[in-house]
This record gives structure tokens, C-alpha cells and sequence, in this order.
């Protein structure tokens, strides 16, 4: 069973959301407005967040820059729009993933048990914890953490997956598409511009100089490698 946090202020959604997911065995709160939003994030160890962007006292996407401040928590975000700029917005602000409303339910839970399968591989396979060791950085990969020098680098899922799928083929080129089928899979929504967004968060998080990365290079024209 997953602890997750539905944040929207149409509390028929909330509603819906809730009914539907705590039928799949999760366990749901429900906050109504950014602020609260924000207070429940700190004071609980979520599993996963589904994120509505248009809020009061607190947008989403403020929300979800907050949150990644202390925590790697999924956060899917909700928003109605449906423009390019408020999907890219989203990711950009540390977003996992993002879905347009209306939406059916039915996807809702597809994209939230994706996300478990993902972060439940390692814990699931019984092995002592992994490690990949690329200079100063150091990547658990069964616990899914990443330590460079002795702090502790908090990514996003989709960011941990790049950064493993890099380090675990050192000089091989990833294009976006390449990295679209391995990190999101087939028949994703996500495009290209996603690919390089995740990338350019990921080099702040863990570049000294992001200019004159040390862990994710460009081959300009190709794509995205690690030299290890």
C-alpha cells in the first residue's frame, strides 16, 4: 500500500481521485490549496504526489519546487491547460511526470503504478545495494541515491534514471529519442524537449560548472553520454 497526496481545489476531483485510488488498497490525503499542500509534503513521508497546477496561496508548480528542496517524492502534475509551456513549466520545476485534464482515471493509475515498478525493482530483489562510482559522485542504485562527496543529491526519478542509464554505459551516445523509449518507454506523451530539460535540471543538481559538466557530456549533433 502507497501513502499518496491528491492537491487540487476542485474537490469533486479530490473526491474522485481519492475513491479510485483507495479502491486500489492506497492510502489518501487530500489538500486543497498550496500552503497546505506544502505543510502536509514536510510533515509526511509520501510515496507519491499527484500535483494540480492552478492553486490558491500557492501554485503547483511553486509547490513543487518547494517540495524538491527537501525531497525526491514522484510528483505528477495536474494541470488544464494542456499547453506545451505548462507541461515543460512542470517538469522544469522537478516534476516526474504530468497529465492533462480531463483526464480518465483509468490512466491515472497506469502512470502511478509505472512509477511504482520502477522504484520498487531494487528494493524487490533481494541483492545487497549497488553502487556505480564515477569521480566525486557515487550512485546506489538499489536504494536509489546518489552521494557526491558527502552530500547527498536529491533527484527526481526520471533524473536518477538518466544519470543510471549514463554511468551504466559509459561512452556509448544517447540520443533523445534513445533516452524517450529508455527512461519513459513506448507510447509516452512526453518529446524531445522533455529529454533536455530532465537533462539541464539534472547537470544543476550535480555539476559544479553545468558549462563544463564532469558527468553528462553533449556530443553536439547526437546526443548525451558519461565518460566515466
Amino acid at each position: 500500500m502507497s501513502r499518496i497526496l491528491v492537491v487540487d481545489d476542485e474537490k469533486l476531483i479530490v473526491k474522485g481521485l481519492k475513491f479510485a485510488l483507495e479502491q486500489d488498497g492506497h492510502e489518501v490525503d487530500c489538500a486543497y490549496d498550496g500552503e497546505e499542500a506544502l505543510t502536509m509534503a514536510e510533515a509526511d513521508g509520501y510515496d507519491l504526489i499527484l500535483l494540480d497546477v492552478m492553486l490558491p496561496k500557492l501554485s503547483g508548480f511553486e509547490v513543487c519546487s518547494r517540495i524538491r528542496e527537501f525531497s525526491a517524492v514522484p510528483i505528477i502534475m495536474l494541470t488544464a491547460k494542456g499547453e506545451d509551456e505548462d507541461k515543460i513549466s512542470g517538469l522544469d520545476h522537478g516534476a516526474d511526470d504530468y497529465m492533462t485534464k480531463p483526464f480518465n482515471v483509468l490512466e491515472v493509475k497506469a502512470r502511478i503504478k509505472a512509477i511504482q515498478r520502477r522504484m520498487s525493482i531494487a528494493s524487490s530483489s533481494g541483492r545487497t545495494p549497488e553502487s556505480i562510482v564515477c569521480g566525486d559522485l557515487t550512485m546506489m542504485t538499489d536504494l536509489r541515491r546518489v552521494i557526491i562527496g558527502d552530500k547527498e543529491i536529491r533527484l527526481t526519478s526520471k533524473e536518477f534514471d538518466i544519470l543510471k542509464l549514463l554511468l551504466n554505459n559509459p561512452g556509448k551516445i544517447y540520443n533523445r529519442d534513445d533516452l524517450l523509449k529508455a527512461v519513459w518507454g513506448n507510447g509516452t506523451p512526453a518529446d524531445a524537449r522533455t529529454v533536455d530539460v530532465h537533462v539541464r535540471r539534472l547537470r544543476e543538481k550535480i555539476e559544479k560548472d553545468p558549462g563544463n559538466p564532469e558527468y553528462v557530456f553533449t556530443k553536439w549533433g547526437c546526443g548525451y553520454y558519461n565518460k566515466r
